[in-house]
C-alpha cells in the first residue's frame, strides 16, 4: 500500500477529472497487456479493458486500503477477462479463411515455436492459460495468481504443471521437440 495511491483513490472518489485520468493512464498498458495476452484479440482486449477500469471506478470504495492498489485491479482484470472468456465459449465461434493470411515469420524456426505455444495455450482451460500468462509472460508470483484467481496456491501449481504438459504435447505431437527439453535438429 502506498500514501500516493490512497491519495489518488481518494481524488478518485471525489470524482476528480485529473485523478482518474491519471488512474487510467498509470495502469492502461499492464490491464491492456494482460487483456490482450488472455484474450487473445486486441479489439476484445480493448472492451473488456475498459469494462476493467469501469469496474474499478465503480468498486472504489471497496478497496482495501491498507493492500496495494495495483494488485487488487489486475485482479479485476483478469476476472473481466475470465468472465469474457466464458461468455465467448458459450457463443459459436467464427473464423476466417487462415489460407489467406500470410505467413508471419517467413520460416523463422523461434516465430513457429512460439505460435505453437499460444495455439497450445488456446485450447488449455482458461484457468490455466490464465496462471501460464500471469506467471511466465506477466513475471506474477503463484502467490498474485492465487489471490487474483480467488485459488489457493497448490491449485495454481497444479493449474501451472497441467499447462505446460499440454503445451509439451502439443509440441511433440508437431514435431516441434522430440523430448521434454530438447529440441529437433
Amino acid at each position: 500500500m502506498s500514501a500516493d495511491d490512497v491519495r489518488l483513490v481518494k481524488r478518485c472518489q471525489r470524482d476528480d477529472p485529473e485523478a482518474i485520468r491519471e488512474l487510467v493512464e498509470r495502469y492502461q498498458g499492464e490491464v491492456l497487456g494482460l487483456c490482450v495476452r488472455l484474450l487473445g484479440d486486441r479489439h476484445e482486449a480493448e472492451d473488456v479493458a475498459q469494462e476493467v477500469f469501469v469496474r474499478v471506478f465503480r468498486s472504489l470504495h471497496r478497496w482495501d486500503s491498507t493492500r496495494p492498489l495495483r494488485p487488487w485491479i489486475m485482479t479485476i482484470a483478469v476476472n473481466r477477462c475470465r468472465t469474457f472468456l466464458a461468455r465467448r465459449r458459450k457463443r459459436p465461434e467464427v473464423r476466417e479463411d487462415l489460407g489467406n493470411v500470410p505467413a508471419r515469420s517467413g520460416g523463422d524456426g523461434d516465430g513457429e515455436l512460439l505460435r505453437e505455444i499460444r495455439q497450445a495455450l488456446e485450447e488449455v482451460r482458461p484457468e490455466y492459460r490464465i496462471a501460464f500468462v500471469l506467471f511466465h509472460e506477466q513475471g506474477r508470483p503463484y502467490e498474485f495468481i492465487a489471490q487474483a484467481l480467488s485459488r489457493p496456491v497448490g491449485t495454481i501449481k497444479t493449474w501451472m504443471h497441467r499447462c505446460r504438459q499440454a503445451v509439451l504435447e502439443r509440441l511433440k505431437r508437431r514435431g516441434m521437440i522430440s523430448e521434454v527439453g530438447h529440441e529437433l535438429p
